[in-house]
């Protein structure tokens, strides 16, 4: 137990700084450096960027985007895929299931980043969009997974006699199957909101989305790439916080997701 508990600590503490920069970052004040030449060696720690700017105040202001909209797109897949999921489970219409899912099953032959990329370049760059899209991207993956696990649960014997007593389609969806499938669901939506993440800090570094100006962490690392040996911790610090923040999102899910499982 207490070898557990340490570990849970560690994931906590692991997230906490990444997290803690990307929520509270935003609020803090600047540290009132003006810019100087780009990557100069005689700025206080951390450095400057590829604009001269202090890369401390541009870590502090580029957490906060990617967060929000990684957790945004999920949110809203969720939204929009869940109750598809569910009425494609729940009808006795094969035709209606057939509509609502072949769709997806052609857009799950493309792959999500390549898809993303697509949207993208006939969408305009705002940061509603690139939610949009995203959200778009996992909403076939999230179709197809509420469908699988509520299956079962919508032909269980229990929904016949539902059916019997008079209940309404809707009503039997909501009040057995939707609940019977929670567990999964929350399962998959730790981790799709990783993989979310992920497509949002692509979208940056290939610059969909965050400009080359922005302070987002993806973007960070791609415009000062050119410059690390120069100023290192312009691409070692936001890297770093991006693979915290990914690394400890999976084993804080993980390690949730096994407290769940029967002994």
């Amino acid at each position: 137990m207490t070898r557990n508990r340490a570990e849970f600590a560690a994931i906590l503490a692991l997230l906490a700084v990444p997290l803690g920069i990307a929520l509270v970052g935003p609020l803090l004040p600047s540290t009132g450096a003006e810019r100087t030449q780009p990557f100069d060696p005689a700025a206080p720690w951390p450095g400057t960027d590829h604009l001269g700017a202090s890369v401390l105040d541009r870590l502090l202001d580029g957490g906060w985007g990617i967060v929000a909209t990684a957790a945004a797109a999920t949110a809203l897949a969720f939204l929009a895929g869940f109750p598809i999921g569910l009425a494609a489970a729940s009808t006795r219409r094969r035709w209606l299931d057939e509509i609502l899912m072949r769709p997806f099953d052609l857009l799950l032959a493309l792959p999500s980043l390549l898809l993303m990329l697509l949207l993208a370049s006939i969408a305009p760059p705002t940061a509603w969009m690139l939610v949009l899209i995203v959200a778009f991207v996992n909403l076939p993956d999230i179709a197809r997974i509420v469908r699988a696990a509520a299956l079962e649960a919508a032909h269980h014997p229990v929904v016949d006699a539902m059916w019997l007593q008079g209940e309404g389609p809707w009503r039997i969806a909501l009040t057995h199957t939707a609940c019977s499938i929670l567990p999964t669901v929350a399962a998959d939506a730790g981790v799709r909101l990783v993989g979310a993440f992920y497509l949002v800090a692509a979208a940056s570094f290939l610059g969909v989305g965050a400009g080359p100006e922005s302070s987002d962490w993806a973007v960070m690392v791609d415009v000062n790439r050119g410059g690390i040996f120069l100023s290192p911790w312009a691409v070692v610090l936001p890297a770093a916080l991006l693979v915290a923040l990914s690394v400890g999102l999976n084993l804080l899910f993980d390690r949730l997701l096994s407290r769940r499982e029967p002994a």
